[in-house]
């Protein structure tokens, strides 16, 4: 996750900074991508914990030229909707999907097309949190999982309980909130959501085995949405076995698990490669299904998709 902070640099149609309000009334920044073209759908990005818009623009840049039209968000408390200073900014780590997320939602104008999602990592957690997910016609996500250590390879596993019971604890106690950049992971997080994210990953099935989270099984349970998790083989944050404990939850909805092998072309995908220009061809594949989520469930990307996005015989 070494380069979550950086943006991708301006590739293309430039972006329209836009104002959002949350369900709640709080002020948000976001992004319109205009499709090229006559659109044929608009595409909402639910975005991952730490990770700053910027980090999806090269993805939806490619997203408007197939021709959706795409908005990106910065939840409250990160990027371009954080406060001046985090110390002492109180708010819900769920905030981001029952309020933010769900602005985006609403500011869907243009019911003669469809409305999609894709998910990153939190993305794809909070969907079943969003109040009008009915609205969402498919949701296609990535690096979704649990967050409980044991199923990370392990040295990750190490890694994280370094972080969540040494490290972050330090950071908090010094800053007021975790700085997050200072270990080269992304933006910095308010103190509440950091202790929220840490408690809830003690669990093997995330908030869905905390006994004050009662009820949020049955709101999950709910979604009838098509649904696509894929997961890659190397991504140890978020391996396919942490994605299908935490997607069981959306047992009321045709959810399709994907695996993806980065030796099959695509090279180091990890956690965050999903969004990287070198995954060109997982763009690809997630916008076919999205566009015929009713269609044949092969998510994969196909031999000639890879080649499309790096040339034949290439590997990175």
């Amino acid at each position: 996750m070494s380069d979550v902070a950086a943006t991708a640099p301006p590739v293309g149609r430039a972006p329209e900074r836009v104002e959002l309000r949350a369900a709640d009334g709080t002020r948000l920044v976001g992004c319109r991508f205009r499709a090229v073209g006559a659109p044929r759908a608009s595409l909402r990005m639910a975005g991952a914990t730490g990770v700053p818009q910027g980090f999806y623009r090269r993805f939806a840049e490619h997203a408007a030229t197939r021709g959706h039209e795409v908005m990106t968000l910065d939840y409250r408390g990160v990027g371009q909707s954080a406060p001046p200073t985090l110390r002492g900014y109180r708010m819900d780590y769920l905030d981001w999907a029952r309020q933010d997320l769900a602005g985006a939602v609403d500011a869907h104008v243009h019911p003669q097309r469809p409305l999609l999602m894709v998910g990153h990592s939190f993305g794809g957690q909070a969907f079943g949190l969003l109040p009008k997910y009915d609205r969402v016609a498919a949701f296609y996500t990535f690096a979704t999982g649990a967050g409980w250590h044991g199923s990370m390879p392990g040295a990750e596993r190490l890694r994280v309980l370094l972080l969540w019971h040494v490290l972050g604890p330090l950071l908090t106690r010094a800053t007021g909130y975790l700085a997050w950049r200072r270990l080269g992971l992304g933006e910095d997080l308010p103190l509440d959501l950091y202790r929220q994210w840490r408690h809830w990953c003690r669990f093997p099935r995330y908030f869905f085995d905390d006994p004050a989270m009662a009820g949020v099984a049955e709101a999950f349970a709910r979604v009838r949405t098509p649904i696509v998790a894929a997961n890659a083989l190397d991504d140890r944050w978020a391996p396919p076995r942490s994605r299908d404990a935490f997607m069981a939850a959306y047992r009321g909805a045709d959810w399709t698990p994907v695996d993806v092998d980065p030796a099959a072309g695509l090279g180091p995908i990890g956690h965050m490669g999903y969004f990287r220009p070198a995954a060109r061809a997982l763009w690809d594949a997630a916008l076919d299904w999205l566009e015929h989520p009713s269609g044949p469930r092969c998510a994969t990307p196909t031999r000639a998709q890879r080649e499309d996005a790096v040339g034949p015989g290439t590997r990175r």
